[in-house]
């Protein structure tokens, strides 16, 4: 255990190899290969020394990826999340977990839609960068195109963005538009990551298509 600035550093304390960012107000945080196994869709505590405060981030990145990365959106005038972005290369952060039981069994029958506004992707990237041969469908909702945070990285024939904001999108619109038109395999497994208000009513839509609760998975992020 080593001492560092009267703070006790121990294995809980990751070196920042990277920060990031994709938008104006998104970035990813890159970390040092985690010293624990992790399993794609769970998330981790993270804090930075000295400050008593701590937030929860889902693995960006896969399970057998050489970095350990969260995707983190700044909360404007927010308290944690400005001083992640200010972290340099060599800044220490502290990590606990993994945490959280929104995971999947990529043995599952059926196919696999993954539903995320927003920085709620971020699980389904640690899924498909883990299963590269994942059957999967991921909808995407967002409010403009460029925050269709690594875009690049999906399938462009499993890949669907709902931009409500502008029209770069493949659906013009809140991805509810998207899901109430589309047709999806009775043996479907839906997983579901983001804002409150798109889980309740992307819910009742796949009830009213027939899909059981058992097919549906959700991680709420607020």
């Amino acid at each position: 255990m080593e001492l560092k600035q009267g703070i006790k550093i121990d294995e809980s304390y990751y070196k920042v190899k990277e920060t990031r960012w994709l938008t104006d107000e998104v970035f990813v945080l890159r970390l040092p290969a985690g010293r624990f196994k992790f399993r794609a869709g769970q998330h981790l505590s993270l804090g930075i020394p000295g400050d008593f405060q701590s937030r929860e981030y889902s693995i960006y990145s896969g399970e057998h990826d050489d970095s350990l990365e969260v995707l983190v959106k700044e909360v404007r005038n927010g308290h944690f999340s400005p001083k992640l972005g200010k972290l340099k290369v060599g800044d220490l952060v502290e990590v606990h977990g993994p945490f959280g039981k929104f995971r999947m069994d990529d043995k599952q029958q059926g196919g696999h839609v993954l539903i995320a506004s927003g920085t709620g992707i971020a699980p389904f990237h640690s899924m498909v960068r883990t299963w590269p041969a994942l059957n999967y469908q991921l909808i995407h909702g967002v409010r403009y195109g460029n925050e269709a945070y690594g875009r690049d990285e999906y399938d462009p024939a499993r890949y669907v963005l709902c931009t409500s904001g502008d029209q770069t999108g493949q659906v013009h619109g809140r991805l509810t538009v998207y899901l109430k038109e589309a047709v999806f395999e009775r043996e479907t497994q839906f997983y579901l990551c983001g804002n409150s208000k798109m889980i309740f009513d992307a819910l009742e839509i796949l009830k009213e298509k027939g899909f059981g609760r058992d097919q549906v998975h959700c991680e709420v992020y607020f």
